[in-house]
């Protein structure tokens, strides 16, 4: 359930429901066999009935409580997701409010090409079980209105709606993990890829008229 932010403007990630003491548990005890798993074998390979086992509860009990492994996984991603959104909405300048609209543009990209990295197993998993949602449902509507408030500040000519697509396209996890493998590329040489990016979009603050 989503709730709104202090501003009023975008929707985060709302608190998760209240538990019974014994549901938390053995939550919090999936949630960690799984994270446990992924860190010995990676994401791919993760099963539930793995999961049971190593967190020693029934297989029943994984499945009532996630439903299927894209569930579990959505889980493993959304805890460390309402912190990127809390940064990036009520956090400190320039990530959060207080800086200029070019300077939050620059740092939410930058941040997003480290939460990426950091999960990036995870959300590659999440990308192949349901490639069409991540459109229309989870973190990517979320950072596509932020980035569209921004732009329309930076580019009113702008297609706003757009550019926020586009500025968003090179952050799949499969992309990442590609550079990042098979061509050798930093995360630093991928933050000044994005940007350059943002230069060729035209994206660059209006010169002061008082200069």
């Amino acid at each position: 359930m989503a709730e709104r932010s202090r501003g009023g403007m975008l929707p985060i990630i709302g608190q998760r429901p209240t538990e019974r003491a014994d549901a938390a548990r053995n939550r919090r005890k999936i949630l960690l066999a799984a994270s446990r798993l992924i860190a010995e074998n990676g994401a791919e390979h993760l099963s539930l009935d793995e999961v049971a086992d190593a967190a020693q509860v029934g297989v029943g009990t994984v499945y009532r409580r996630f439903r299927d492994r894209a569930g579990l996984v959505q889980s493993l991603l959304d805890e460390r997701e309402r912190q990127f959104q809390e940064a990036f909405m009520q956090g400190p300048p320039p990530l959060g409010p207080g800086a200029p609209p070019l300077e939050r543009v620059r740092a939410f990209l930058h941040a997003l090409v480290d939460r990426v990295e950091e999960q990036s197993d995870l959300l590659l998993v999440a990308e192949a079980t349901t490639p069409a949602v991540r459109y229309n449902d989870g973190p990517y509507p979320v950072r596509h209105l932020h980035l569209v408030t921004l732009l329309a500040q930076i580019r009113p000519d702008a297609n706003a709606h757009y550019l926020a697509h586009a500025l968003l396209a090179p952050f799949s996890a499969s992309l990442i993990i590609h550079q990042r493998t098979n061509e050798g590329l930093g995360v630093e040489r991928i933050k000044s890829g994005i940007d350059d990016l943002l230069a060729l979009a035209g994206v660059r603050a209006e010169p002061d008229p008082a200069t």
